[in-house]
């Protein structure tokens, strides 16, 4: 639906680094384009909101996010290595292991016992592990 994009568009009709389809596909089949800090060449995956689209020959980072009409818009940003994820469920795992998923279908085990459904987790993409978190508040 409207979560995501396919990686080949934000390459052509977003950042306009290709001017084909074509070309868009060998960008991503040179392994140039990165999501989340991992390489990715498969054209169509999907880029959805708080991903990091990074380019690290060019050095270019950008955050995908929504305008003011719920459009997306790709920021350019400086911090390729963290991300903010939504809590969507906290769970204990088999042996007791606090767990959580968040809204990109994230899965983080051993987190704080303070975290909860709702709340903001600033992600390390590089550990795969939870920074920081925010509250949420009603």
């Amino acid at each position: 639906g409207r979560e995501s994009l396919p990686l080949i568009l934000v390459l052509r009709n977003r950042l306009r680094f290709a001017l084909t389809r074509g070309e868009a596909m060998m960008i991503t089949k040179q392994r140039l384009v990165e999501v989340d800090g991992r390489v990715r060449t498969d054209p169509k995956t999907p880029v959805g909101f708080m991903d990091m689209v990074s380019l690290p020959k060019t050095g270019l980072n950008f955050r995908v996010m929504f305008d003011v009409k719920g459009r997306f818009v790709l920021n350019k940003t400086d911090a390729s290595t963290e991300k903010l994820c939504k809590v969507k469920k906290v769970y204990t795992a088999p042996n007791g292991v606090p767990s959580m998923s968040t809204h990109d279908g994230r899965t983080l085990r051993f987190v704080d016992p303070l975290i909860s459904v709702s709340d903001s987790v600033v992600v390390d993409l590089t550990k795969g592990s939870v920074k920081d978190f925010v509250k949420f508040k009603e």
